[in-house]
């Protein structure tokens, strides 16, 4: 919690940084602060487990820049978002496999250009994020025993430790008129987001393979920049 906590005050700092008016030649660059809000649909790009994506929310900052004589605008992002993966598994008696629902908090700073495709009211926007999170957080305490899917012995309580700092890409549309957009985005995770388990000393029986994942997220939010 400290580390999300100290990681909200950096991205609101540089965000209030580059807030008012500045003059470039004849150009006036105005900057904006605004909040968003919308939903996800998040899943991981695995072998090691069998997903199924499912949704959640988020919520957030943004501080935006426009610079009128350039063919792009920059923003600057955080947001929280509570994402949801249904991961099969079975009961210890069963042989029937069925999906167990991960909770995912994560708290995501990005920097994003801008790209005007017809001027501010549509733009194609894309750039780098960095993401702290939780670990994966089972809904059901009492699906702790089940066992993963292909694995003898590995629980569902056993992959809820996840790498916390990752590394990931945006790309996405923005269309909107005046101080009100709507935004749909593809967030794709460059760094192995499980890449913790594998210094578990895991119980994964003959299966070896190393455990690797990648995120995969689609956002869709509304933005009001006053």
């Amino acid at each position: 919690m400290k580390n999300i906590k100290h990681t909200i005050l950096v991205v609101i700092t540089l965000c209030y940084v580059t807030l008012g008016f500045s003059q470039h030649k004849r150009y006036t660059i105005r900057n904006g602060i605004g909040i968003q809000g919308g939903v996800t649909q998040f899943d991981l790009l695995t072998d090691n487990f069998k997903t199924k994506s499912n949704t959640g929310y988020l919520g957030g900052l943004t501080a935006w820049v426009n610079i009128p004589h350039k063919w792009y605008n920059v923003s600057y992002n955080i947001q929280m978002s509570e994402n949801n993966i249904d991961i099969s598994a079975r009961p210890l008696a069963s042989t029937l496999d069925e999906f167990v629902e991960y909770k995912l908090l994560t708290v995501q700073a990005s920097f994003l250009f801008h790209a005007k495709l017809i001027g501010n009211n549509l733009t194609l926007d894309a750039g780098p994020m960095v993401q702290y999170n939780g670990e994966l957080e089972l809904k059901d305490q009492e699906k702790e025993a089940y066992v993963i899917s292909g694995f003898n012995n590995l629980l569902a309580e056993d992959i809820t430790d996840i790498s916390r700092f990752n590394i990931n890409g945006a790309v996405g549309l923005s269309a909107g008129l005046g101080r009100f957009s709507l935004r749909g985005q593809y967030i794709y995770g460059f760094t192995n987001i499980l890449a913790r388990l594998n210094d578990k000393n895991l119980n994964v029986g003959s299966n070896t393979s190393k455990f690797k994942g990648n995120q995969s997220m689609l956002t869709l939010t509304a933005l009001l920049i006053f």
